[in-house]
């Protein structure tokens, strides 16, 4: 993990880890870095975007969402709820004025849920292979058995394609992704979004960003598929992508 990030505290006692760059211009949107599931602040694509904000002068914040790295919770008691809340924290109390969101897999369901809860402030937004709904689609997968095992012990063990650590996938997280559901209707957002996605993606279908971009209510989305990216979309080609769609997408919304 990076050394002694900030903490911000939370009333219910938990604490979120974030690092911050203040950037340059008070009035300028600035930028909050979401990461996907089991991940955290400190993975490729968030550092890669901390030097390019920093070389260009943008305003960043990345922080580590509930039960992930070196914020405060065990993974199996987070919830979409949960994260949701956690990138709210970060927009109210750290990440000042108008803000770019960039969502990674799970982190863009979250992305989805914040912008809609703080459209004003939300300028545009940038989807890495975004997984809206993903536990509907996890819960579809799991064989009988294994919705079985979840039901009886509440949780149930996945091996990651990413890490030595399995996946603790809770009975709590599938219930509560039900309740934050976003793709079985319009999802009133007006704001330029960008949606990167890999067509070679095993985890989550490219097809779901173009189903994501239907339902949003605005006409300002571009999606951007790379036909032999994987969902990491993380290789020195994918890395430039996501740098320089950052940058076209600042100059839009500072237009």
């Amino acid at each position: 993990m990076v050394s002694s990030p900030k903490l911000l505290k939370r009333s219910d006692g938990s604490t979120l880890a974030y690092d911050r760059l203040a950037g340059a211009g008070a009035d300028a949107p600035r930028v909050v870095f979401l990461h996907g599931l089991m991940s955290d602040r400190t993975g490729t694509k968030a550092k890669v975007l901390w030097e390019h904000c920093r070389a260009k002068g943008y305003g960043f914040v990345r922080f580590d969402m509930f039960g992930h790295g070196d914020s405060s919770g065990r993974f199996e008691d987070g919830s979409v709820s949960q994260w949701t809340e956690d990138a709210l924290a970060i927009l109210d109390t750290v990440a000042s004025g108008p803000q770019i969101l960039i969502g990674s897999s799970m982190g863009g369901w979250v992305m989805i849920k914040a912008a809609l809860a703080r459209t004003e402030r939300i300028k545009g937004l940038i989807g890495i292979a975004p997984a809206p709904d993903f536990t509907e689609g996890m819960w579809a997968s799991f064989s009988a058995d294994q919705q079985a095992t979840l039901r009886e012990k509440g949780v149930l063990e996945l091996p990651s394609e990413y890490d030595d650590q399995p996946y603790r996938i809770s009975l709590g997280l599938i219930e509560d992704g039900r309740k934050n559901l976003v793709m079985g209707g319009e999802i009133a957002l007006t704001c330029p979004m960008r949606l990167l996605q890999g067509q070679r993606d095993e985890s989550v279908p490219w097809e779901t960003s173009l189903r994501l971009a239907d339902k949003i209510s605005g006409d300002a989305v571009e999606i951007i598929l790379i036909k032999d990216g994987d969902h990491r979309l993380s290789r020195p080609q994918d890395l430039e992508r996501l740098c320089a769609t950052l940058d076209e997408l600042m100059t839009k919304v500072n237009g």
